[in-house]
């Protein structure tokens, strides 16, 4: 096709265009995966995603994998990892869920996400395949691959395409039959393990444990973050089932200082090799975020046989790295937050980093919460740092109904509604009610905040309302 020379307004006029009929295929493409059986109705499951690869050729061998997966933290982790990589010119793939924004945002490729062309791409490629084996499972009276099935396989084909050097993934839900589970780690990594998703993984932190060591495979090399010690008895005895190598938070690796700085915080890590990394600037907020960058850098050690990095690698990664959705700014005069916590060791973390790293002469939260979730939980976490809560709902089906999340709101700031607690049933009117309050009663608004919190769905929802740059 020819193109007008660079610059001009019909190349422009039609660049626009391309990128419209772009997008308007990936909605369409994205919508035919909405149809398939959502993440939420999780299949315990890997032989359908294994048969798709098996007829791609198996594209998940193409390249070594760091595999994730952990209660809260993965895809900072994952983020961080990913870094790390790239700054020592590594070709990197990087899988996260779920997205804020654009479900393109779940594959990237050396830290961007494919584009809606590459993604409709790969689809179009692999959709014969899909066609194959939803047949067969729909023969055998079984479900058709899911929606994270679909896009677990897109990421690896789309990987193996680029083509990339390692692939950093992280797993949907659990592990041992997580649909990411296909591929066998080189660097298999745990973060946090709390209590959450317990009608599928277990009513105990063993039970969770049990089921995320499945993604440990033989020879492979573990990395661990603090771990409640019954979870670390699990995983470590799953470690030497297999004959992996261990590495331990607070032992073979960690933080050794931190202290919080403008734009985030000044850190010094010990790796699993000894080396010492001083003077490390992570542009994130909050001590968990200082021991998710622990957890990353040891992966990547780990991933390199122990060796250790040059510091000043880390130092330009960490000084770089960006977390979208966790604790960012995406508004000033207030200060508006948004913070994807969705469970309560979650909230627990944002807590923390909030007191650490903020200061408030008044905060009020817009909060939404999915069913299933521990709403008590997390508002009665939050509570002591909330001046008032603003209830609402986010573009999910499952969000909780306003008027059940306010009751539980209610029991826990007390007062009537109206006083601490305030309903809105769309987002856009509960920022608006959430901003009138913070500034209500701090002096010319100063020190005003307003958090956004208690579900992905919600934060994406917000970063869109509130133009946030898009997640990269």
């Amino acid at each position: 096709m020819s193109r007008v020379a660079g610059g001009s307004p019909e190349r422009s006029a039609q660049e626009a265009e391309e990128r419209r009929a772009a997008a308007e295929r990936l909605r369409a493409v994205h919508a035919e995966l909405l149809a398939r059986t959502p993440e939420s109705a999780v299949q315990p499951r890997l032989e359908p995603v294994r048969q798709v690869l098996e007829l791609l050729g198996d594209p998940q061998r193409a390249y070594p994998v760091i595999h994730l997966t952990g209660t809260n933290g993965k895809t900072s982790t994952s983020r961080f990892a990913e870094r790390l990589l790239r700054e020592m010119n590594l070709r990197t793939g990087r899988f996260t869920s779920p997205h804020l924004s654009s479900v393109t945002e779940r594959i990237s490729i050396d830290g961007e996400p494919i584009s809606d062309e590459v993604f409709v791409a790969v689809h179009e490629d692999v959709a014969p395949y899909l066609a194959i084996v939803d047949g067969r499972l729909r023969q055998d009276g079984q479900v058709p691959l899911t929606y994270f099935e679909v896009l677990a396989v897109l990421a690896f084909a789309a990987f193996a395409d680029a083509p990339v050097d390692v692939a950093v993934v992280e797993v949907g839900l659990g592990g041992t039959w997580d649909a990411t589970n296909v591929a066998d780690a080189t660097v298999a990594v745990v973060t946090p393990i709390s209590l959450d998703h317990t009608e599928l993984l277990g009513d105990t932190v063993e039970e969770i444990a049990e089921t995320k060591s499945g993604i440990f495979t033989e020879g492979s090399a573990v990395v661990l973050a603090q771990q409640p010690v019954d979870a670390a008895q699990v995983l470590l005895r799953r470690a030497v089932e297999v004959g992996a190598t261990v590495a331990r938070e607070g032992l073979e690796f960690g933080v050794t200082s931190r202290v919080v700085a403008v734009g985030g915080q000044v850190l010094e890590l010990q790796g699993i090799g000894g080396t010492t990394y001083s003077d490390v600037l992570l542009t994130a907020f909050g001590e968990h975020q200082g021991h998710n960058a622990a957890v990353a850098l040891a992966a990547v050690e780990a991933f390199l046989g122990g060796e250790g990095l040059e510091p000043d690698v880390v130092r330009a990664a960490y000084a770089d790295v960006t977390t979208p959705g966790r604790l960012e700014v995406v508004r000033r005069s207030p200060v508006v937050l948004v913070d994807a916590a969705h469970n309560t060791g979650g909230a627990q973390s944002l807590v923390a980093a909030l007191e650490d790293s903020f200061e408030y002469t008044r905060l009020v939260g817009v909060v939404a919460v999915l069913e299933g979730k521990d709403a008590l939980g997390m508002l009665e976490v939050l509570e002591p740092v909330l001046d008032e809560v603003v209830v609402t709902r986010s573009s999910s089906p499952r969000a909780m109904e306003v008027d059940d999340l306010a009751d539980i709101a209610l029991d826990i700031f007390g007062g009537d509604l109206g006083e601490r607690v305030h309903v809105a049933e769309r987002l856009d009117e509960a920022l608006q009610v959430a901003v009138d309050r913070s500034e209500s009663e701090a002096p010319g608004g100063l020190g005003a905040g307003v958090l956004v919190t208690g579900s992905i769905t919600l934060v994406g929802d917000a970063r869109t309302l509130l133009r946030a740059p898009a997640a990269r």
